[in-house]
């Protein structure tokens, strides 16, 4: 069972290491989030895949790392600085700050109607280059990757001798002066993008709009992101960007939150090119663009077949590194049963539920809205215990279940079980898990087991080249858990049969490996380790 709530997936990121509040020890600061250990390595893992997908293995990309600054123009010609707008409003009432296309003339603060009128807010970070501050000093931290391709599209083209169609692919920082970030990584004021432009003939671009709306549900469908879980929405005329012929947004449904963008597929068409273009009267543009005077270069392809320079049109498919780990996490937590807790232990937590949701029924604190989402939720765990065991904390974080004195009493009675019951787990594909394999020594004060789980640990590091952790900090089944939590799909235990000291003589020289997802046991050679782990990582 995927995660059923969001607050489930932001404790489980703070909890075991994935992601961070931005400059916490200060108190935050708004839109901003921290990659931890086990973060930063998935997220990277997450980029080589989509970089190797398509980059490596296709023969028609190629690859750029463009600068996050760029000369002011850029941004002139791109249209960002004429669009790049979103509409702002301020409420009287409680001075709180709100995009007018998201709060329907309702204040979402304090319910006021006082509002401002709405007036545009250019959403690019201006910063300073150089050391005096005037008018002709600054720039623009860049609000995507896209125009560092576009401009380097000579480059490239000159370069590697490509012919059409061909994508260039970037991953990079990207930043947007949100007005109201929110949702945990979904509205943030610094990210990553994973974007690709790939340069068509006009009047292929069509089909391969469609190629790559197939190719890219295929990817998310790779790291574990199935595609019954992704809605596509072709977005109407009238909400299209000015430089979209046409757009399929990806809409991943997200627990609490509901469908939310993972990746934009857009038909971009001649207006890039054109944009950044010298002599555009001459260059016969099908997009509407403004009078470039500025322009060194014309952004053009010679096509040996038409014996013609043309503006290629672009098909750009543009995802957010931050809202994909949170989709692959999201579809990889489960939160299971490992065995029945006994009749009698299990009755007292369906007695406490049972009495809280009573109480609830009867809660004059509560709004009308968070009673019935209480009882439908509280019921349907009730009746469905104990398979759905898993779900008393999330009941209990949601609005309006702390007002209840009862809760204390529920979560005292299931946390025991759940402790002793159940498992957090990451199903991670193994390609995306932060640790591959964890090497535990049976006892940690055992000297010899100790000195030869390390030495196993150091071997598949230097072998397989994947992350190989060492841990003693617990008992085997503690340990077990703590790296089904974090997805590690591997786990080697080193006992007294190993060393040759047990019962059996014939398991000298083999360790116990566990996997994940099944808790299977098997007992293989240490010679043959690498080997069989390469092959199931793979």
């Amino acid at each position: 069972m995927a995660a059923v709530s969001m607050d489930q997936i932001v404790s489980l990121c703070k909890r075991r290491g994935f992601i961070f509040p931005g400059s916490e020890i200060y108190g935050g600061l708004q839109g901003a989030y921290d990659f931890g250990p086990l973060g930063v390595e998935l997220k990277n893992h997450l980029i080589n895949d989509w970089w190797r997908t398509n980059v490596y293995e296709r023969d028609d990309m190629e690859g750029l790392d463009a600068a996050i600054l760029m000369n002011r123009l850029v941004w002139k010609y791109s249209g960002h600085e004429e669009t790049f707008n979103d509409p702002l409003v301020d409420c009287r009432t409680c001075k709180a700050r709100w995009r007018a296309d998201h709060i329907h003339g309702v204040c979402p603060s304090c319910g006021s109607s006082d509002l401002t009128e709405p007036r545009p807010f250019n959403m690019m970070f201006k910063t300073q280059v150089g050391p005096v501050a005037d008018s002709g000093s600054f720039a623009y931290l860049r609000p995507e990757t896209a125009q560092g391709i576009f401009a380097n599209f000579a480059n490239v083209l000159a370069t590697t001798s490509r012919k059409l169609p061909f994508g260039i692919a970037q991953v990079g920082k990207a930043f947007r002066n949100e007005i109201n970030p929110r949702n945990f990584l979904f509205r943030v004021r610094e990210f990553d993008q994973m974007e690709i432009e790939f340069f068509v003939l006009p009047g292929s671009d069509e089909a391969w709009h469609q190629q790559w709306l197939e190719a890219r549900l295929a990817w998310w469908e790779g790291v574990g992101v199935p595609r019954e879980r992704i809605s596509i929405y072709d977005v109407p005329a009238d909400e299209l960007a000015h430089y979209s012929k046409r757009t399929y947004d990806l809409m991943y449904d997200y627990p609490s939150l509901g469908p939310q963008e993972i990746e934009g597929i857009a038909n971009r068409t001649d207006y890039d090119l054109g944009s950044h273009s010298k002599d555009q009267a001459n260059l016969k543009l099908t997009a509407r663009v403004n009078l470039n005077e500025d322009s060194t270069a014309r952004l053009t392809y010679f096509d040996p077949d038409s014996r013609s320079h043309i503006v290629p049109y672009v098909i750009e498919p543009s995802a957010g590194v931050g809202r994909g780990v949170l989709a692959v996490l999201c579809e990889a937590y489960a939160e299971e049963m490992t065995k029945a807790p006994a009749p009698e232990r299990l009755q007292t937590v369906h007695a406490a539920l049972t009495a809280f949701l009573k109480s609830v029924g009867k809660s004059e604190k509560l709004s009308a809205a968070q009673r019935d989402a209480l009882l439908e939720r509280g019921q349907q765990i009730a009746a469905d215990l104990p398979e759905r065991l898993a779900e008393v904390e999330p009941l209990l974080a949601m609005p309006g279940a702390d007002a209840i004195e009862l809760a204390k009493k529920v979560r005292g009675q299931a946390q025991p079980l759940l402790d002793e019951h159940y498992r957090t787990v990451l199903r991670l594909r193994p390609k995306l898990a932060p640790v591959k394999v964890a090497v535990f020594p049976l006892k940690r004060n055992h000297e010899e087991l100790v000195a030869t789980a390390k030495q196993i640990r150091r071997q598949l590091q230097a072998e397989n080249g994947v992350r190989t952790v060492y841990d003693d900090t617990g008992a085997i089944g503690k340990l077990y858990r703590r790296q089904d939590e974090i997805g590690t799909p591997f786990c080697i235990t080193v006992d007294f049969d190993t060393l040759g000291a047990g019962k059996d003589a014939s398991l000298s020289g083999t360790v116990t490996v566990r996997e994940r997802d099944t808790m299977t046991q098997e007992r293989v050679a240490i010679s043959e380790l690498p080997t069989f782990l390469r092959e199931r990582i793979k």
